[in-house]
């Protein structure tokens, strides 16, 4: 337990050792459990101090909902990433894969739950439920900013690894060059009886090439990188939407609580909304 609270340290002060032992994939599963419990409990904690708004109830029911969300996210974009990466040549595992998003959301939770005093000295002192629901979701939006740089850093070493993999492999696959031997010099005489001698054959030198092997192809990294942002893009929505799909995460001043509430409208229409609530007074 004590490893898994502290892993978030380790992912901020040795950022290149945590890639180099993703590259090498040594002990990703136990790294990717610390980063469970430790994103989980995070999130879990935060997402009561969400719930207080309104009530015990509603914030045991966002300690379980928060990390809910995080972890369903990732499993419904986790296939994309990966089949994403071997369509274009990264060649990630999927284990490699899961322990770069695990980081992207240990290092969003653990960040999330360092602002949970600033949310709570809001919830007492400012007493709107509209400006506490914004600076909310601003400070989950800015946390997953800052989880999804590491997403792309560490994407970018992966693909450096395996492009600098691919170019060691190319030049072991080179042949050496072969010195065909030399003939030995011959010796003559003139009609004087003078011994002569002829030069000896210069050596020659033969590349042989390698017909019956390829090194593996670089992966391309601009195309992989592209293609990055694009699942982050998709990434994105699929979490705002569940998060619209397992609301209330607040609960609603003044309404009874519920566990969940029909699916209707979307979660950008409601943050416009809530805007023009707070703007409007």
């Amino acid at each position: 337990m004590a490893n898994s609270l502290l892993v978030i340290e380790r992912l901020l002060r040795d950022r290149d050792g945590i890639w180099n032992q993703i590259n090498e994939e040594r002990d990703l599963k136990q790294l990717t459990g610390q980063m469970l419990v430790s994103s989980a409990l995070s999130l879990a904690l935060y997402g009561a101090v969400l719930g207080f708004s309104n009530g015990a109830i509603q914030a045991a029911a966002s300690f379980v909902k928060l990390p809910l969300l995080f972890l369903a996210t990732l499993a419904i974009c986790l296939p994309t990433l990966y089949l994403f990466n071997l369509v274009f040549g990264a060649k990630l595992s999927v284990l490699q894969a899961l322990t770069l998003i695990m980081v992207t959301i240990t290092v969003t939770a653990v960040l999330t739950l360092a602002f949970a005093p600033i949310s709570l000295f809001f919830l007492i002192t400012a007493q709107s439920y509209a400006f506490f629901k914004l600076l909310n979701v601003g400070i989950l939006m800015l946390t997953a900013m800052v989880g999804l740089r590491f997403l792309t850093a560490g994407m970018r070493a992966l693909n450096e690894h395996q492009e600098a993999k691919a170019l060691a492999a190319k030049r072991a696959a080179q042949k050496p060059v072969i010195a065909a031997p030399a003939e030995p010099a011959v010796d003559a005489s003139d009609k004087n009886g003078a011994v002569l001698t002829a030069p000896a054959p210069v050596k020659t030198q033969v590349q042989i090439p390698d017909f019956g092997s390829r090194p593996p192809a670089a992966p391309d990294g601009s195309t992989s990188m592209t293609l990055l942002y694009i699942w982050i893009l998709l990434f994105g929505f699929v979490g705002t939407q569940l998060a619209w799909t397992l609301r209330p995460f607040f609960g609603s001043p003044g309404k009874d609580f519920q566990l969940f509430r029909s699916i209707g409208g979307t979660f950008y229409a409601d943050v416009f909304d809530t805007i023009g609530r707070l703007l409007g007074g």
